[in-house]
């Protein structure tokens, strides 16, 4: 067969079995990237043998490594990148560092190396983490905004920008100090030398030559030149020494402060996803299994050893640059396996002579094993988070975490109005609330932000406003209204259920990222939910339907409706199957579990909106099941409860135990002749430091205290010796005669909500 269509073969065979195997498990619900791996496996060298080029198909592969960091380049942007600077520059310098060293120390003392120079080397190795895998993984779940993204996004840049550092000191390992100095020199001068002509190519040259490609008004000029340009910098850092990936990333940070830079990200895509799944079937064609099998019990260790040393290391790290203890463990997880970049510096130190050919398997099968495992241990992290907040020696430690930072020297205390997120869109939400003269709080936990504050006086708390502590500080319990205007789905969902935990009564309005979490954020309680896109199309059609004759006051009235229906007219139908995979996803990072309505519960006939558990208990209702095998997806107010549904909830087990009291029958229903209502205590009240049973309100008045919220918990049927706080929320019920008889005994500023 002829070389030329030698190539073509093992290209299509390369591709046939990569889209094989991402559909493969896909349709067995595992990462694409185990496709890919595996498909590699089988058709490499050590599998069936059907690729006989592998160096030419590396070669290729090594543009989807190319395009994948070009893609990351232009989303992230030094906008992006001066948000985590601290952390990338600080925390991944000296992750890499310490690995290093310790690795050199105990690779010595148990004798794995026979000189410093290879500890070091074998150090560098396991610093590296795998950029392609992780920011597959955090794309994949829409996580690249947030503060873990973008804390593991930071690290992985600055590693990514040390191996062409590492490569250039690598030749130089075995020779004496001044060498190793001189080479370390020569690295930073050309990094330095590249970076300034980086900055004056994406300021002079860049702007000008993307503008002429989009005269011409040719999707396909315009797709080559940008192709051009990313490989042509990518081999431009290759002749300096460094790395094709690092000038591919560096390109895309050119472009990225253009205004075309949403255009190359939408063009380039398809050929990302393309030449990065050629790469991830590439590094499986390294991975020998028979190496694997014979040695299972040696590389699983080194693999433990290597997940565990890497997440000591990067957690208290991270943890020490104050990020939140969530955000630290999630990070160190993320990044504790070794990149498919160490290939290249384990293949460039075996030419040299650094290691032996047997380690240099053991380092290939090592790196392929942490590859695979990396997609299950982030899907998974979800999941340890729940177990371990449902365990009350764990609990303490994970709802302590997150006190504020910094606090502007003068809050409101009242009648304020919330603003989590201080982006784009919590800017102009800000300036037009204070243009009204309301009361405004921000929450951010980007020290440029906070800076934005201090400078223009607006009172804010520097902290995660996923905190219950920051939440608190910021006065939700006291507050007029909140909106919620965060980036990445996770944290508005969090910040929304934590925030009508502290406070059930209060409005909250919040963005929704895309159409899919629309339905669980108005589940969860949200009073407003708005979507971006949606909003733009309502306004652009209020215009033109204005403008062709139709009354402003009709067109409003039909915008309100849409609205008021979740955009359903706008949202793209989907299969009863697709909605409750959605849900699924949806639901991943909260407390969900299910719950079997008793066949004789006082709740069978009623609506959900008669029911009203998520004001009553604290949980929140996202599907029911009904014995026929009907499943009702987000249902709404009006759907009926019957005996034997089965509820899937969101709520902490406080919650669901409150639940299964009030839907026993234990606990007081509302009804026509009985109410139930939130009374919040106040430092005037003069209950306060009194214990339940001195109060004696059952039988005086007929009225029962069912819960206490205190300091985000959620306290069922307190007893008689519970003592009152000030800012404790009381769930009465009872006979609303009797209830506002109560009026001033609990709060002279009670709110009455009537059930």
């Amino acid at each position: 067969m002829q070389e030329d269509f030698r190539l073509i073969v093992d290209l299509v065979s390369v591709l046939a079995v990569a889209a094989a195997g991402g559909l493969f498990a896909s349709l067995l619900r595992l990462p694409v990237l185990l496709g890919y791996l595996v498909g590699g496996m089988i058709v490499g060298p050590a599998g069936l043998g059907l690729i006989k080029e592998l160096i030419q198909v590396e070669t290729l592969a090594q543009f989807g490594v190319a395009f994948l960091l070009f893609a990351l380049g232009v989303e992230f942007s030094f906008a992006e990148l001066n948000k985590v600077k601290k952390i990338s520059l600080g925390g991944g310098g000296l992750q890499i560092i310490l690995t290093i060293a310790i690795t050199t120390l105990v690779s010595l003392g148990i004798g794995w190396v026979d000189s410093p120079a290879q500890g070091v080397f074998l150090g560098a190795i396991l610093s590296l983490s795998s950029t392609a895998v992780v920011l597959k993984c955090l794309m994949e779940r829409n996580e690249t905004d947030t503060p873990h993204g973008q804390v593991m996004l930071g690290i992985l840049v600055v590693q990514d920008l040390a191996l062409g550092l590492m490569l250039a000191v690598l030749p130089a390992l075995d020779q004496p100090v001044e060498t190793i100095g001189v080479a370390v020199l020569m690295a930073l001068l050309k990094i330095g030398l590249f970076a300034a002509g980086a900055v004056a190519t994406g300021i002079w040259l860049i702007p000008p030559l993307l503008q002429l490609l989009a005269r011409t008004e040719s999707r396909e000029l315009f797709l080559l030149g940008v192709v051009a340009l990313c490989l042509g910098i990518a081999l431009l850092t290759e002749e300096l020494g460094l790395s094709i990936e690092m000038g591919a990333f560096v390109a895309g940070l050119m472009i990225s402060e253009v205004e075309y830079a949403d255009q190359t990200l939408t063009y380039v895509e398809p050929l990302r996803d393309i030449f990065a799944s050629l790469f991830f079937a590439a590094i499986g064609m390294l991975i020998d299994p028979v190496f694997l099998w014979s040695h299972l019990e040696l590389i699983l260790g080194l693999v433990t050893l290597v997940f565990i040393g890497k997440f000591l290391i990067i957690t208290p790290l991270v943890k020490i640059f104050r990020y939140p203890l969530k955000t630290a463990l999630i990070a160190g997880l993320g990044l504790a396996q070794i990149g498919e970049f160490s290939f290249v510096l384990a293949s460039e130190g075996q030419k040299l002579g650094l290691v032996s050919r047997r380690v240099y398997l053991l380092i290939l099968g090592t790196t392929a094993v942490t590859l695979i495992l990396t997609p299950f241990l982030l899907r998974l992290i979800p999941i340890l988070f729940d177990w371990a907040e449902s365990m009350p020696w764990l609990k303490p430690y994970l709802n302590n975490e997150g006190k504020p930072l910094e606090v502007a020297e003068e809050l409101p205390i009242k009648d304020h109005v919330i603003v989590c997120g201080y982006g784009r869109v919590g800017k102009n939400l800000v300036k037009l609330l204070l243009f009204h003269q309301l009361s405004v709080v921000v929450i951010d936990q980007s020290e440029t932000r906070i800076e934005q504050l201090r400078e223009a006086g607006i009172p804010y708390v520097y902290g995660n406003c996923v905190s219950f502590h920051v939440l608190e500080t910021a006065g939700v319990n006291q507050a007029k209204a909140m909106a919620i205007a965060l980036p990445d789905q996770m944290s508005t969902r969090l910040c929304l259920r934590r925030g009508l935990e502290l406070f059930p009564e209060l409005n909250i309005v919040v963005r929704a990222t895309n159409n899919k979490i629309i339905e669980p954020l108005y589940q969860l309680g949200a009073r407003e939910v708005v979507q971006p896109e949606f909003e733009a199309s309502l306004e652009m059609l209020s215009f033109l339907l204005t403008d062709v004759g139709f009354s402003p006051t009709v067109v409003q009235r039909e915008m309100q409706e849409i609205r008021k229906r979740h955009y359903l007219d706008l949202r793209p139908e989907e299969s009863a199957s697709e909605v409750a995979r959605d849900l699924r996803r949806a639901t991943a990072d909260l407390n969900k579990r299910w719950y079997t309505l008793p066949d004789n519960s006082p709740l069978v006939g009623m609506t959900l909106e008669q029911a009203d558990m998520r004001y009553l208990t604290g949980v929140s209702l996202m599907a029911i099941q009904r014995t026929t095998g009907e499943e009702i997806d987000y249902p709404d107010a009006l759907t009926t409860i019957k005996g034997g549904d089965r509820f899937l909830v969101v709520g902490s087990r406080e919650e669901v135990a409150a639940l299964d009291e009030f839907a026993s029958g234990k606990a007081t229903v509302p009804g026509e002749n009985s109410a139930c209502q939130w009374v919040k205590l106040n430092s005037e009240s003069p209950i306060l430091d009194k214990a339940l049973g001195d109060l004696d309100i059952r039988h005086q008045y007929g009225v029962e205290i069912q819960a206490i919220r205190r300091e985000g918990k959620f306290i069922r049927y307190p007893n008689s010796k519970t003592r009152m706080q000030n800012c404790d929320q009381l769930l009465l019920c009872g006979r609303l005669p009797a209830l506002n008889q109560l009026e001033q005994l609990f709060s002279p500023e009670k709110q009455t909500l009537n059930r």
